[in-house]
């Protein structure tokens, strides 16, 4: 197995205080290349530590794929728009899956794709 600095591809996880915005944000890194695809979650119960207080918040969560050299990317558009003065971004390695859909998310996020390997969501319309 590869250690995490030798994988190439990462689910990037971002919550948000509304489903929404977070699906809008995410949908703008698929159409920027930044991701292949993004599988939102809503409503997800969080549970967290702020300013000393436990707290429990209803938010939305989305999983990323992507390539790991977008990460930075990725999280500088996520910081500049997020409404959470902190918000909740992380990323897991992406190690091993079906070698047809791991090579649609490279084909996905290359920022200069050949239009004859460029295509939709592998069995899907």
């Amino acid at each position: 197995m590869n250690s995490p600095e030798e994988v190439e591809l990462c689910e990037v996880v971002i919550t948000a205080p509304d489903p929404e915005w977070l699906r809008e944000f995410a949908r703008g890194l698929v159409v920027d290349r930044l991701a292949s695809n993004v599988h939102n979650f809503a409503p997800v119960q969080s549970t967290y530590r702020w300013n000393g207080a436990v707290r429990d918040r209803t938010e939305g969560r989305a999983a990323i794929h992507t390539r790991r050299s977008l990460i930075p990317a990725v999280v500088e558009r996520a910081v500049a728009a997020h409404p959470y003065e902190l918000p909740s971004i992380s990323a897991r390695p992406i190690y091993d899956g079906s070698v047809e859909y791991l090579d649609w998310i490279r084909t996905s996020t290359d920022p200069n794709p050949n239009p004859s390997t460029a295509s939709e969501t592998p069995g899907r319309e």
